[in-house]
């Protein structure tokens, strides 16, 4: 971080910071004197990594939309300024339908936050702040968008659920980019890294035995590290630290031709957003 950047303090709020990269993050950027609010599942562990760095938190399971709906209520009720939001909740999950009718895996990754981000868009132009998306390289791996069944209902599979969400955070990104770059917002997404945790443990994907082998200490970095991808997006500036619309990997855009296909097409983003807010208004949502 540069002296520049040291001398602003900024609001940051982080979905999925009660554990992994995202708690990490928290901890760093609250070292660095930020005004960190901690959003997580569960009310225990969220409590316990607010009360290391003496920050505010909010407790919403993603799974329930309605949950979401009373997150941003809090959010903008308490916090009149906010110059970051990071949506770094997510994961990979069996194959469970959730209370509004959605996959899983679908609705954590992207529904959710789309959500969320949707309903504090007031405040976040007012504020010309930063979104973040936690992705991953799970989305070139196993990405395909069907955008008439983002749930996966003809043939669902954890890679490729995990992989579509992972590959819709690239898309929303883009398409926050082009809705709202103009009016002050900035929008950017990252892979952390392959990061050390519980990852895909409740899953029949292969991966989760990646995460449970000797082999694990030599591919896989340790939560700190992936956060402090997520730390650097946060704390910098956009257009001088990295640029809105694009993908990172270690702290470097990743080249356009490089993306999965569907990643460059703007017809795709375009058409994500449409479907997701279709399938909001039909939930009732």
């Amino acid at each position: 971080m540069s002296d520049t950047e040291k001398d602003i303090m900024k609001t940051i709020i982080i979905t999925g910071a009660s554990d992994g990269i995202g708690a990490a993050s928290a901890r760093q950027l609250a070292t660095a004197g930020h005004d960190v609010v901690l959003v997580g599942r569960s009310p225990q562990k969220t409590a316990a990594v607010a009360k290391q760095i003496n920050a505010p938190y909010h407790v919403a399971d993603f799974t329930d939309l309605a949950q979401v709906r009373r997150l941003a209520d809090e959010l903008l009720a308490a916090h009149p300024q906010i110059d970051v939001l990071a949506n770094n909740a997510g994961g990979l999950f069996g194959h469970e339908t959730t209370t509004d009718g959605f996959d899983k895996t679908f609705q954590v990754n992207h529904l959710a936050p789309f959500l969320l981000t949707n309903l504090l868009m007031d405040r976040l132009l007012t504020s010309r702040a930063a979104l973040i998306q936690t992705s991953s390289v799970g989305a070139k791996a196993f990405g395909n968008l069907d955008l008439d069944d983002l749930n996966n209902t003809k043939k669902w599979g954890a890679n490729k659920a995990y992989g579509d969400g992972k590959l819709a955070n690239i898309l929303f990104t883009q398409e926050l980019h082009r809705r709202y770059h103009d009016r002050g917002l900035s929008a950017v997404a990252f892979h952390p890294g392959n990061v050390a945790t519980n990852f895909a443990s409740d899953t029949s994907s292969p991966i989760r035995w990646l995460y449970r082998t000797p082999l694990s200490r030599l591919i896989l970095v340790d939560a700190g590290k992936g956060g402090a991808a997520l730390t650097w997006l946060a704390a910098g500036t956009p257009g001088v630290t990295w640029q809105s619309g694009a993908y990172y990997e270690k702290n470097k855009p990743v080249p356009e031709k490089k993306l999965h296909a569907q990643a460059r097409d703007a017809s795709v983003a375009r058409g994500l957003w449409e479907r997701s807010e279709a399938l909001l208004q039909k939930a009732g949502a």
